[in-house]
């Protein structure tokens, strides 16, 4: 069952990242699923491509149709669904010059929340901030490591203190989920990241707007190379694969 206090499981029988809180009353149905169907997508378990069918998503939660199919024009409606012919509704997926201009506003935008932050972050956020990079998994599973370092973006951004800069950086965040692997699965990438984070919160701990802007903004570009670099990985890999 999907419901009852047990883990939600969407694809190759493994659970979703959230669990299941109780069973949602018919006026919340269409939220709960459409929230489901989110996490799923940003967890990695429904990936960029795959073909969404609306019956097997009513099964899979345990729902009626209704609920998926409201959830499904919302998913739609935030880019993350398209509507491809003879296909119906997939994943959305990102091509080269989506992903440059994606990395594009996150480094504008993160390099301005990080600056907020080193303005107006409460000793609480910054506490949380250096917890986080402590906490960090090191050299571990991808979706670990992905999951820590959203963890670590999201808080730099509630740091910032400004509504319409997190509402923005959130849109930016469903992107991110398009994209795939982590690029922290990168041989290096992992700790480099660590270090960049490190430096965001240097500045920020010594209230330094300029250089926590620019910390932010290094990070973010590093992490662009680091895209580009796995996304020729991955064409040089499939062209090496025979039809």
């Amino acid at each position: 069952m999907a419901r009852g206090g047990k883990k939600l499981e969407l694809a190759d029988g493994e659970p979703s990242a959230v669990e299941d809180v109780g069973r949602p009353t018919s006026e919340s149905r269409g939220e709960w699923t459409y929230h489901r169907l989110r996490e799923a997508i940003q967890a990695g378990e429904l990936k960029p491509g795959e073909r969404i069918r609306e019956i097997e998503m009513a099964k899979r939660l345990d729902v009626s149709r209704t609920p998926v199919r409201e959830a499904l024009r919302r998913l739609e409606a935030d880019g993350l669904l398209t509507f491809v012919p003879y296909r119906g509704m997939v994943i959305a997926e990102l091509d080269h010059q989506a992903v440059m201009e994606l990395y594009q506003m996150r480094e504008v935008l993160e390099g301005t929340a990080a600056g907020l932050a080193a303005r107006h972050a409460s000793e609480a956020e910054i506490t949380l901030l250096r917890d986080l990079i402590a906490a960090d998994p090191g050299d571990g599973d991808p979706r670990a490591l992905a999951t820590h370092n959203r963890q670590f973006h999201g808080t730099l951004y509630r740091a910032a203190h400004n509504r319409y800069l997190l509402k923005t950086l959130n849109v930016l965040s469903d992107a991110m989920a398009l994209l795939g692997m982590t690029t922290l699965s990168l041989t290096g990438r992992s700790g480099t990241a660590r270090q960049e984070h490190q430096e965001v919160l240097d500045a920020i701990e010594a209230r330094d707007q300029a250089r926590a802007e620019t910390a932010a903004r290094y990070h973010i570009r590093e992490a662009q190379r680091a895209r580009l670099r796995l996304m020729f990985d991955g064409e040089k890999k499939n062209k090496s694969t025979p039809d």
